[in-house]
């Protein structure tokens, strides 16, 4: 089982912060060594990403039904927001309950993976402009 959400979410939390901090030290640094913090942030990403596919392998096609509904965001939520509404009424035994508990936080568990890859995708995207902008000020010294 994975860790309490709460935990979950101050890890994501951190990671973001991490981030933040690998990029501002990306721009004071050499080419080589954004090079190289961008290698191990393309492999962060992968990984991330495969973790997230396990995921939505393991909690299966409901979810994985539901994690495609996290792209097209807004219009999809409002819709299971009201959905959920109606089948919260008539889920009232504890049973059923308890079900929903775990289901939904498989779910959040999964929003939370999405969100970490998103994090090291958006951590890769910000190396790769700070590459490209050292490449471009090596042409403009060349000139």
């Amino acid at each position: 089982m994975h860790k309490p959400l709460h935990e979950r979410l101050a890890d994501l939390s951190e990671r973001a912060r991490i981030a933040e901090d690998a990029i501002a030290d990306a721009r004071r640094e050499t080419r080589e060594c954004v090079a190289v913090r961008r290698e191990e942030a393309r492999q962060a990403a992968a990984a991330a990403a495969d973790r997230v596919s396990e995921d939505i392998r393991t909690v299966g096609d409901a979810i994985a039904g539901q994690f495609n509904a996290l792209r097209t965001k807004v219009s999809a939520d409002l819709e299971r927001l009201k959905a959920e509404r109606e089948e919260r009424k008539l889920e009232r035994s504890i049973d059923s309950a308890e079900f929903r508990v775990a289901r939904k936080e498989e779910e959040a568990s999964v929003a939370i993976d999405v969100a970490l890859a998103s994090i090291e995708d958006a951590k890769l995207a910000v190396l790769d402009a700070v590459m490209a902008d050292i490449e471009a000020d090596e042409v403009r010294r060349m000139r």
